[in-house]
């Protein structure tokens, strides 16, 4: 029941600043010093979403969830799942637990040392029902919480669209090449 939500070729079907990502290789790529919030034109409440990506050394991108189509994902959204080269020298020490690879960020923090070196694909399945998410990175599951459970928020920053049950998916660039390919997303409902 998987269906491709990125075709591999353009941005059919996605709304947003997609003039700061391009295609390379079959891939959606953010363009260097660019970002923004890509998404699906379509909506979606309860659904698994599979996916590659690959970090540059020290790259910073996100899964929008739930996305509202304006704003910052990681607030306005239901979250945004951190997708960080988290283990980069840049960031020894100076992160939150909550900013981690597969974290929803600034909520709650999934576990590290599951991703592969940066320069290389990993693999990530997504599982969103109700207000719980399930990130599982190459394998292993990082991440099983429930984001109506949460009651202490990274630098006391509340999250509004924590509670969204519908919204787009998409991905938050943050100036950085970090690349996608084989998006998939299976609707659970």
């Amino acid at each position: 029941g998987f269906k491709p939500i990125f075709n591999g070729k353009d941005f059919e079907g996605w709304a947003g600043p997609v003039d700061n990502y391009e295609v390379k290789d079959g891939a959606i790529a953010c363009k260097p010093h660019k970002g923004g919030t890509i998404y699906t034109k379509d909506e979606f409440s309860d659904f698994v979403a599979r996916l590659e990506f690959k970090l540059p050394p020290g790259g910073n991108n996100g899964l929008a969830i739930r996305y509202p189509g304006t704003g910052d994902t990681a607030y306005g959204g239901m979250c945004e799942l951190q997708v960080l080269d988290d283990g980069a020298e840049m960031y020894k020490g100076k992160i939150d637990a909550r900013q981690a690879h597969g974290s929803a960020y600034g909520m709650a923090a999934a576990h590290r040392g599951y991703l592969r070196p940066a320069g290389e694909w990993n693999f990530q399945e997504v599982t969103v029902k109700g207000s719980t998410i399930k990130v599982e990175l190459n394998g292993s599951v990082i991440l099983d919480t429930d984001l109506s459970k949460v009651t202490e928020y990274m630098a006391n920053s509340k999250h509004p669209g924590k509670d969204l049950k519908s919204g787009h998916f998409g991905f938050a660039g943050h100036s950085d090449p970090v690349q996608f390919r084989n998006v998939r997303i299976k609707p659970l409902n």
